[in-house]
């Protein structure tokens, strides 16, 4: 069980450079919770004992001027306040206006379906071939355009999510029918694929491992299906990947035989 600030939280390990703050932002709401189930429920005991029905005591129908509760309940208003802007906010700001730039990350293109994911890296040039719709079929569930030559290195995975540890990655994140959430707790990372939107989401893991990926939104009767392996590999394992699922060089067109114009006359 993961210790954080104090308080025991039930947590998967973290893998990613933003996820302790979010934990640690998680274990402060949490304290703030549970000092006010603590505070709320003395103060209704105490009214049980106080105000309960009892022999020369009469009900009073004017509103009571308890200014000690008043006091409580602005400071509770304060601390919701400053969680917000104070913990929350600048939090998030960091994690969301601040994204890698694609040339200095790994960039990931995912289409998820029922009941798949389904990921493209760019090849060695760093291109990532062309998709259409209208291509898409059981055995090219991106669609790829077979003639488009920044395609022809591409590597496609399904269920299956490789990156290195120590950089950037940038998963573009879309669905081709219903709406999938894309969720890796280990990197405390989450995000609805939306149909007919491209949806950017990045991370930086910082240890290697073989994790799981699976999808957060009831998307079906094979929601339990939408499953992927998670493997943050090390730079050089990561290499190795990449080498051995490149698709292979495509062969050079051979010429036609040179017609012999010389041949001997009968």
């Amino acid at each position: 069980m993961q210790t954080t600030l104090g308080l025991p939280l039930n947590f998967p390990p973290v893998a990613s450079s933003h996820g302790e703050q979010l934990d640690q932002l998680t274990a402060i709401v949490h304290w703030f919770m549970l000092l006010l189930f603590v505070g709320w429920g003395a103060f209704f005991v105490y009214c049980l004992v106080k105000y309960r029905a009892r022999p020369g005591h009469t009900a009073a129908y004017l509103p009571p001027k308890a200014v000690f509760t008043k006091v409580i309940e602005v400071g509770v208003i304060v601390v919701e306040v400053l969680l917000l802007f104070g913990f929350s906010t600048p939090v998030w700001f960091r994690y969301k206006n601040h994204p890698p730039a694609e040339k200095d990350a790994l960039v990931v293109k995912l289409v998820a379906e029922q009941f798949a994911w389904n990921f493209q890296y760019a090849g060695k040039d760093g291109k990532f071939g062309k998709t259409s719709e209208a291509n898409i079929s059981s055995d090219n569930p991106l669609g790829m355009d077979a003639d488009d030559p920044d395609g022809k290195d591409d590597i496609v995975t399904v269920n299956q999510l490789h990156f290195p540890v120590n950089k950037d990655v940038i998963v573009q994140i879309s669905s081709k029918d219903v709406i999938h959430s894309f969720n890796i707790p280990v990197l405390r990372v989450k995000q609805d694929a939306v149909p007919g939107s491209r949806i950017p989401i990045w991370f930086k893991a910082t240890q290697p491992g073989h994790f799981e990926l699976a999808c957060a939104q009831l998307c079906g009767l094979g929601h339990y299906r939408m499953r992927a392996d998670v493997l943050i590999d090390t730079p050089e394992d990561y290499a190795k990947w990449q080498a051995e699922n490149a698709p292979p060089p495509a062969e050079p067109p051979t010429s036609a035989a040179p017609e012999n114009t010389h041949a001997p006359q009968k």
